[in-house]
């Protein structure tokens, strides 16, 4: 007899698309595209770099052997930790196989005003909003801006973002620059709100996300902050936004191959500077609608993608960045809600690690809190078919059965009683009875999301209180030291 005192079987239920067969196909052909097609490095010290360990470079092309590709994967590490910087272990983010974290977006120049729902630019005071937000929705696992500030010294929005959001969210946050200055100060600003750089190295609290360019480059921004990341040890994405039909093939597997290779590229520059960096893949797979031209974030293609190069991604033994929550219509509506629940759940059930793009309207030009705020809702359901089904004996409650026999009901079972709560409650669903409801209201769902997302606004404090003094100072000297080198900048290109 098999003992299984020692483990579970299928505890957490994860869907395949590939077969093992299909998934080695796809790595053999990033294999061959980054042996024999190569990519576009535009970054001296980098071909350098890739040069001086056996790479084949031929002007801005570099052409990477199949043993130096094997050996970076060999030592991205299979667990890395981020920590939200007050301490509390409850927010501490675990990257490992498996493991989901939800998030919003960076970067649309758009936002939905949460007092006028109308569409407007994005604006400072926004990243604050949205960061107080997520910090109180549960099934958000890290922050991201949704969006791109507006109102700040141009080339300052990564940096204000990021300084803003810092405080008013303990949920270890996934940042974003325009130029390896900008890394640099996120970077300090993150020292500063673990009280050092030792304190940063030992317990880093944000993720640092680049994105080369569809088909096949890394232009120099995106390897030079790369390899910043990957020399001070910052946990990084470095994932591309591939186009089906557009900037790689309109067939699905040709899409994962190009994009495949994009990624590998940054897996290789962490690991020559840096052997054990956590590097994570993946990225925004979808397909171009040729009809409207629009890059679709609720295509259906998405979730299929995503689902499948999450495997692939996992093949390769690295953790997966991947889409969900988001929408092409203009507003929250129905069909916002059917793209993002088929994304979510797509996402979850793939085992994807860190999952973004929840609020994201208007096919990624648009942030919509009240989206995210409903996505959390969608989240929390899903994860309930992630749990799958534990099965001991006092699960099957076979006695209890027999106690209540034929013909009986367990409502006064102490059995029900130690295990109704386990039951998933909404906080958005309706439930109520016809006559409950028309007496609360009749409040639509949309009606429901306005009134929690404005609830939180107004009511939820967030950590400001527990900022520490000298990093918030430390934080507004970064500010203003960048303030001064865009300054400068500014006048030596006059």
């Amino acid at each position: 007899m098999t003992n299984r005192t020692n483990y579970t079987i299928n505890e957490s239920p994860h869907f395949e698309i590939l077969s093992e067969d299909q998934k080695e196909k796809i790595f053999n052909g990033m294999m061959r595209t980054l042996q024999y097609t190569g990519a576009n490095v535009h970054h001296e010290k980098a071909r350098e770099l890739f040069k001086k360990h056996g790479c084949k470079v031929d002007g801005v092309r570099v052409y990477f052997p199949p043993e130096l590709i094997l050996k970076a994967l060999s030592t991205v590490p299979p667990v890395t930790e981020i920590f939200p910087w007050d301490g509390d272990e409850s927010k501490k983010i675990v990257v490992e196989k498996n493991r989901s974290y939800f998030g919003p977006g960076p970067t649309p120049p758009n936002f939905i005003d949460t007092d006028t729902l109308e569409r407007r630019p994005y604006l400072r005071k926004d990243a604050s909003l949205v960061a107080r937000v997520c910090d109180a929705l549960p099934n958000m696992g890290y922050v991201q801006s949704l969006g791109s500030i507006n109102d700040v010294t141009n080339g300052l929005a990564d940096v204000y973002e990021f300084a803003d959001m810092v405080r008013n969210t303990t949920t270890p946050i996934m940042s974003w620059s325009f130029t390896k200055d900008g890394c640099r100060d996120i970077h300090r600003m993150g020292i500063a709100m673990a009280g050092g750089e030792e304190e940063f190295r030992q317990r880093p609290n944000y993720i640092f996300y680049g994105e080369p360019i569809s088909p096949l480059v890394s232009d120099y921004h995106a390897i030079d902050k790369c390899m910043y990341c990957a020399e001070h040890r910052i946990p990084q994405v470095y994932s591309p936004c591939a186009i089906g039909g557009g900037t790689v093939p309109a067939t699905h597997a040709g899409q994962l191959v190009v994009a495949l290779s994009e990624s590998m590229v940054g897996v290789i520059a962490t690991q020559l500077i840096n052997p054990g960096t956590c590097v994570i893949i993946g990225g925004v797979q979808s397909i171009l609608d040729m009809r409207f031209s629009i890059y679709s974030y609720g295509a259906p293609e998405l979730s299929l993608l995503s689902a499948a190069h999450t495997e692939v991604v996992h093949y390769c033994g690295l953790p997966m960045y991947s889409t969900s929550g988001c929408t092409d219509t203009k507003k929250m509506d129905a069909q916002s809600a059917m793209e993002a629940s088929l994304s979510i759940n797509a996402a979850m059930m793939s085992g994807a690690n860190f999952v973004h793009d929840n609020g994201y309207t208007e096919s990624g030009i648009t942030g919509d809190i009240f989206q995210t705020v409903m996505d959390d809702e969608l989240i929390s359901m899903a994860r309930v078919i992630e749990k799958g089904i534990k099965i001991d004996p006092e699960t099957l409650a076979v006695d209890v059965i027999d106690n209540v026999g034929s013909g009986g009901h367990y409502l006064y079972e102490d059995h029900t009683m130690n295990w109704f709560m386990e039951h998933w409650r909404p906080t958005l669903m309706d439930r109520n009875s016809y006559e409950n409801w028309v007496e609360q209201g009749s409040k639509t769902m949309k009606d429901r999301i306005i009134e929690k997302t404005r609830d939180l606004i107004q009511n939820y404090e967030g950590p400001q209180n527990k900022v520490p003094a000298k990093a918030s100072e430390e934080i507004e000297k970064i500010l203003q030291e960048a303030e001064e080198r865009i300054k400068k900048e500014g006048v030596a290109h006059e």
